[in-house]
């Protein structure tokens, strides 16, 4: 039985994974610690709150030492670490908080379970798990190969700089003083729960209110797409068998182009509001709702400066170790993801408060 502390459990991942270990792992405690900023909604937990293996803390993980208290307290074994600002475009135009949570709060928590658990006198067995980004490894030319655990870090963001620093520290802890470490670098994921301010979501909500679609410059960058609940499972099976002090990529093995991606989801909001009456009546600013095509609604805006052209994850490394391989195909998540933001508008209307609405209206116009 595990004691586990999950970082940024209020998060888009962090919630998704709070949610599957309590139903994977039944008789295990789980700390859900969380500052709620703008992308950490209580609400995402609201499936599970009512748990008896859950515990809801709001803190911030800058504060090292309620931290430490809050290991010993609760006698945490493992630590799975989400917490991080994410959104690259708010890396570009503020990097200041990415440094604070990414790097420093992050050897904020380091620090806390060296000393909780190496001094502490405890017994063990420990896991300090970090959850990290394929972003750290910089843009891929078209014919390259797919990103694997021994490519160079060339991080070209500054939100990618601060998680690969952070990558860094977990890795120097583990090679220093013996802290149990193991950290996956993930490849773009999408589902339930995330904010709209990222590919996918954004275009949802946007095609349900008719609002332009905005895809950045001409749309041909590539990612590797993998569905939250299978990033879930990986990290599950890393914590079963990964090695410590080893780094293990997960991936979804559906790398898409953005715009290939914006056109898939089009061709299924028209599908469904072709079938469903419901649909048309409850979104009637959807072009779909008339009859129309959703991908009307696409617009080309400028595009972001130092804009990755290309990632993809070779995760085979993690699949030999770990057993881990996505159940998920592009097209059944996608079309999961679709499902689910249509059947909770409350949540995502409750999350899009004043702050979101200024970035959008700051960066996309429409």
């Amino acid at each position: 039985m595990r004691r586990l502390l999950v970082t940024g459990a209020a998060g888009f991942i962090g919630s998704n994974f709070v949610q599957y270990w309590l139903e994977a792992h039944r008789d295990d405690h789980v700390v859900a610690l969380d500052v709620l900023t703008y992308a950490g909604n209580l609400s995402s937990l609201d499936p599970v709150l009512k748990n008896s293996k859950l515990k809801f803390v709001k803190m911030d993980i800058l504060e090292g030492e309620r931290v430490r208290a809050l290991m010993e307290r609760e006698q945490i074994d493992t630590i799975v670490h989400f917490a991080a600002e994410s959104h690259v475009d708010r890396s570009i135009h503020g990097p200041d908080p990415f440094l604070e949570t990414n790097i420093r709060g992050t050897h904020e928590l380091l620090k806390a379970a060296k000393t909780v658990w190496l001094t502490g006198g405890g017994s063990g067995p420990y896991q300090f798990h970090h959850i990290s980004t394929d972003e750290v490894f910089g843009t891929l030319a078209a014919d390259a190969p797919a990103f694997t655990e021994e490519t160079s870090y060339a991080p070209n963001s500054p939100y990618a700089a601060t998680k690969a620093a952070s990558d860094h520290l977990v890795r120097a802890y583990h090679h220093t003083y013996g802290l149990p470490v193991t950290t996956s670098n993930c490849s773009n994921n999408y589902g339930p729960y995330q904010f709209p301010e990222k590919l996918i979501p954004l275009a949802i909500v946007r095609a349900l209110e008719g609002k332009p679609i905005p895809v950045y410059g001409d749309g041909l960058q590539s990612r590797d797409w993998l569905y939250v609940r299978d990033h879930c499972r990986g990290i599950d099976r890393i914590l079963e068998k990964g090695r410590v002090g080893e780094t293990y990529n997960l991936g979804g093995g559906a790398e898409r182009k953005n715009i290939d991606v914006i056109k898939m989801l089009c061709s299924k909001f028209n599908a469904m509001f072709q079938s469903d009456a419901g649909l048309r009546s409850r979104f009637p600013r959807c072009p779909a709702a008339d009859g129309g095509d959703t991908a009307s609604l696409i617009t080309f805006v400028r595009d972001r400066p130092g804009h990755d052209r290309r990632y993809a994850v070779d995760a085979m490394k993690a699949t030999l170790e770990t057993g881990y391989g996505p159940a998920e195909s592009f097209e059944t998540g996608l079309g999961k993801t679709i499902v689910w933001y249509i059947a909770n508008e409350p949540w995502w209307r409750s999350v899009m408060d004043g702050s979101y609405k200024e970035w959008m209206k700051q960066h996309y116009s429409g």
